[in-house]
């Protein structure tokens, strides 16, 4: 049995599968506010999750908002403040008496759409997360890839490509620099961009599928702005067509869930993919939110 944790900003889920990925348990709890008391709901969760599914024999999987640096060994990069400068894995692994593998929650998404999802069986898959932020994890033939600084696939905080006069130098992004990606189409980067556009601020337009609510109804400056959105995508996900050439692009996150992304966006990219041809497929995740949880049970792979 592999036991799959997603270590979330406000809650905790946890999941059992099998060796063939069908699921004999899930649990969702709150997220604490301190680390002590984190460790502590997961160590929790896992206990609950082994007497519902009735392991005898598991392994354990974390996806968390951040990374472990390889030349630290501690939490970087986590949007829970708390976990940052952390031996996270150690600790979790001293708390369960055994070892945890942990990843990036974007690597788990990744790993997970890879292993069974929209993208089973693909040589080479790059999972793209739109949503409170913009990120990525890159799958190579069932492998997830990590980098030497466990920041592979972190193509958000990168500048959007090709910008053009209106765009640059582009928004400000948390992470101190100008012009990510990120900024540009992150769910709360596209409403704010949207609401730059607009002539007096739109009060009813709070999250992406309000905007293409409004495109649908017939709004012309809602179908412009949508239409600048995907151009954006395009341009960004060329960019990562160009250096891995990935056989598909798999999407989650809120933004995903615009239907229209996966017939518009495809007709984009040969502007700017350097290749004749561009055969990569971009498809929405199989299995949505639950791509989090099911990849950190996917970081222990089958038996060969």
């Amino acid at each position: 049995m592999r036991i799959g944790i997603d270590l979330g900003g406000t809650k905790i889920e946890g999941i059992a599968l099998d060796s063939s990925g069908e699921e004999w348990a899930r649990i969702r709890v709150s997220t604490p506010k301190d680390y002590p008391s984190t460790l502590n709901a997961i160590r929790h969760l896992v206990n609950d999750l082994v007497t519902k599914s009735g392991a005898t024999n598991y392994t354990v999987g974390v996806g968390t908002p951040g990374a472990i640096s390889p030349a630290t060994g501690l939490m970087k990069n986590a949007n829970s403040t708390f976990l940052i400068g952390k031996p996270m894995d150690r600790d979790l692994s001293e708390i369960l008496q055994q070892e945890v593998r942990m990843a990036n929650d974007a690597n788990c998404f990744a790993l997970s759409e890879a292993v069974d999802g929209a993208a089973e069986k693909q040589p080479v898959v790059f999972g793209v997360i739109l949503g409170t932020g913009v990120g990525g994890g890159l799958v190579i033939n069932g492998e997830l890839l990590v980098g030497a600084h466990a920041i592979a696939g972190e193509w958000g905080h990168n500048p959007l490509p090709w910008m053009n006069e209106a765009e640059s130098p582009g928004p400000k992004c948390y992470c101190g620099k100008q012009g990510c990606i990120e900024a540009f189409l992150s769910g709360p980067g596209m409403v704010a961009r949207y609401q730059q556009g607009v002539e007096s601020a739109d009060v009813g337009v709070t999250s992406p599928k309000h905007i293409a609510g409004r495109a649908a109804s017939g709004d012309l400056q809602a179908e412009e702005y949508l239409q600048k959105y995907e151009d954006r995508l395009a341009r960004a996900l060329s960019g990562v067509i160009n250096v891995v050439d990935p056989h598909v692009i798999v999407l989650g996150g809120g933004v995903s869930n615009l239907d229209r992304l996966y017939s518009r966006v495809p007709e984009l990219l040969e502007k700017y993919v350097f290749s004749d041809e561009v055969h990569t497929k971009l498809v929405p995740a199989k299995f949505g939110d639950s791509s989090g949880v099911r990849g950190a049970a996917w970081l222990w792979p089958k038996p060969l």
